[in-house]
């Protein structure tokens, strides 16, 4: 199969994964279901999460049966190689066991650790977002871009996204660019479900986002989302993020919006 033919394919099959994971879970958070803690800081799963992934990889080995699998709640399946396909099966779990209707799907799929497809389904409002590399990014078949400010509006009159991984908990150098960040912000919404804020950017709801230490299945679907609708995703350090990170510290937006907050990284 052609790379070309191989990437679209990939989109109808992790677009139809994330929906059907996505309605699933739509369904389910109207009824009853299990919760429990799964690691000592009290990150939580529950059976709509484990029903949820199930759907989802059988849908991606009907189609790709060899391909390597990295999904949140079961780990690492299929052959290793070039193509590795990342699944969070249900972002914003805590929201959703709280009662909070801010939960979706995130699918990856990436070519020798370049993200080349990224699938996001909001599963409340049914907004499906994807992209693929070079070829732009979409919600619900309309093209995605952020417009430029136009202004040097200040950083006080701006709403950005703040995410950090679970592991950073209260970690004082995170904490005091939080505290920076809501000083110097109109608003810093901290949403429990990282795709979801990257699609937000995409479609220009934020003026940026900062990103501590959060590596994970959800991650890679909104960078590639949110670069293809025109937001620079950079490093602290301000050099441009590739790849895949372990540990990433980054910092999203476009224009005036992305300079003020890099600004921030110095203090």
């Amino acid at each position: 199969m052609e790379h070309d033919d191989r990437l679209e394919l990939a989109r109808r099959v992790a677009s139809a994964a994330a929906e059907k994971a996505g309605k699933y879970a739509k369904h389910r958070y109207l009824s009853a279901y299990d919760v429990k803690e799964k690691d000592e800081h009290g990150d939580l799963v529950t059976d709509v999460d484990i029903e949820a992934e199930r759907l989802i990889l059988e849908t991606i080995r009907d189609s790709f049966p060899d391909d390597e699998i990295r999904s949140e709640e079961t780990g690492w399946s299929g052959v290793r190689g070039d193509w590795l396909w990342l699944v969070d099966p249900l972002d914003g779990t805590n929201n959703f066991a709280i009662g909070l209707p801010a939960f979706g799907v995130a699918i990856t799929l990436l070519y020798r650790k370049e993200p080349v497809v990224g699938i996001v389904y909001e599963s409340v409002t049914e907004r499906m977002y994807s992209a693929v590399a070079g070829r732009g990014a979409v919600c619900n078949g309309e093209p995605l871009y952020i417009a430029e400010d136009g202004a040097e509006k200040p950083l006080r009159r701006r709403t950005v996204g703040w995410i950090q991984g679970h592991q950073v908990q209260k970690d004082p150098a995170a904490m005091r660019l939080k505290s920076l960040l809501d000083e110097s912000c109109k608003r810093t919404l901290r949403l429990w479900a990282p795709a979801l804020l990257w699609t937000m950017l995409a479609r220009g709801q934020l003026d940026g986002i900062v990103l501590y230490d959060s590596e994970g299945d959800d991650l890679y679907a909104g960078v590639l989302i949110a670069k293809e609708a025109g937001a620079s995703v950079l490093r602290f350090d301000g050099s441009p993020f590739e790849g895949m990170d372990d540990r990433p510290y980054l910092v999203a937006g476009r224009g005036a919006a992305l300079k003020q907050l890099l600004s921030l990284m110095d203090d």
